[in-house]
């Protein structure tokens, strides 16, 4: 071999690790890779948030007259039936210390003097299932009567007491269920002296089973309402993502996401529900304060210490948060699809 060819084979050995060498020093100097933590990725996705909720609600702000009409019908439509659940409410604990309190009266044939009307008193009294049997003489009704009525004058005008004795029965509480109280309703109404028999428990089964009614309704009518708050949610988003296309189709082309895309038109479905059952909570307030002083002035009349009852602090808060969720729910069931429909082209 060579002088001038070992000579070269050296040189090219030489350059192979000078530029080893340089690739290995350059290497280094280039762009390093950055990794964002899992910190700074939630500090940034909690502010864009805060942005775009803070933005969605200046925008309804910028046309008050169409955000307070939108509100005040979703408001109507969640104010009815919890107005309803109240006045049920209201209703129960005015008969609350009723139940169980069955009695049986018993009106006694005219013929009946007061010392056989007594006699009668002490054998039911005697009876197992009696708790306590009171006797009130026509005398003593024609009093109590004239002292609750206010009609003392036209009580004189009449020729004889029209009201009969009656004996008043309170069964014990181990016999106040209804099987019971009708078992021994049927044995008293056989007695020769009673001419009649009244209930007192009935008419409050009446109203219980209107009240259970009642409640019923309420739930159907909430849930059917719920669905006319979804609808205007849904409609008034709807026509947002309309007025906003371009603007829509730009944010699109230059790369945004549906996610990012949809976020502010579901926050202003929140808003719109968070709104309006405020309003539904203001104006079920308003009702209650302005029949607050009629109730307590009847309930006066009838020497009772009833208050009229309010939502509450957790059913108000319930309201809200159901508000807030009909709106975000209604806004989410429109603007996945009117959003896949914008595309461009």
């Amino acid at each position: 071999m060579s002088a001038r060819k070992k000579n070269r084979q050296g040189a090219e050995r030489r350059f192979s690790k000078l530029q080893a060498g340089t690739t290995e020093r350059r290497r280094p100097a280039g762009a390093k890779q950055h990794r964002t933590d899992l910190r700074d990725r939630w500090e940034s996705y909690r502010s864009h948030h805060g942005q775009v909720a803070a933005d969605a609600l200046k925008r309804l702000f910028k046309q008050p007259l169409a955000t307070l009409m939108t509100s005040l019908v979703l408001a109507i439509a969640m104010a009815l039936p919890m107005g309803l659940y109240v006045m049920l409410n209201n209703i129960e604990a005015v008969s609350q210390g009723w139940d169980g309190a069955a009695r049986l009266s018993l009106y006694l044939k005219s013929d009946i003097n007061d010392r056989a009307a007594q006699q009668l008193q002490s054998e039911l009294k005697r009876r197992a299932e009696v708790l306590e049997a009171r006797y009130i003489s026509s005398e003593q009704a024609l009093l109590e009567f004239r002292e609750q009525s206010g009609l003392g004058d036209v009580l004189d005008q009449l020729d004889r007491n029209p009201l009969p004795a009656l004996i008043v029965i309170t069964p014990k509480p181990a016999y106040s269920s209804q099987q019971k109280v009708d078992a021994l309703r049927l044995e008293l109404e056989k007695l020769p002296q009673v001419d009649q028999l009244r209930l007192d428990m009935a008419w409050l089964q009446k109203l219980n089973q209107i009240t259970e009614v009642s409640r019923r309704l309420a739930g159907v009518l909430a849930a059917m309402l719920a669905m006319g708050v979804l609808l205007i949610v849904g409609n008034t988003i709807k026509l947002a993502i309309e007025s906003r296309r371009d603007e829509i189709l730009v944010v699109k082309l230059v790369g945004g996401t549906n996610a990012f895309v949809r976020r502010p038109f579901l926050y202003s479905g929140f808003w719109f529900g968070l709104i309006g059952a405020v309003l539904a909570w203001s104006l079920l307030q308003a009702c209650l304060i302005w029949l607050s002083g009629p109730v307590a002035g009847l309930s006066a009349l009838y020497g009772s210490q009833f208050e009229l009852l309010g939502l509450g602090f957790g059913n108000s808060i319930l309201l809200i948060l159901a508000g807030a969720g009909l709106g975000l729910l209604g806004a989410l069931l429109v603007v996945g699809r009117e959003l896949a429909a914008i595309e461009p082209r």
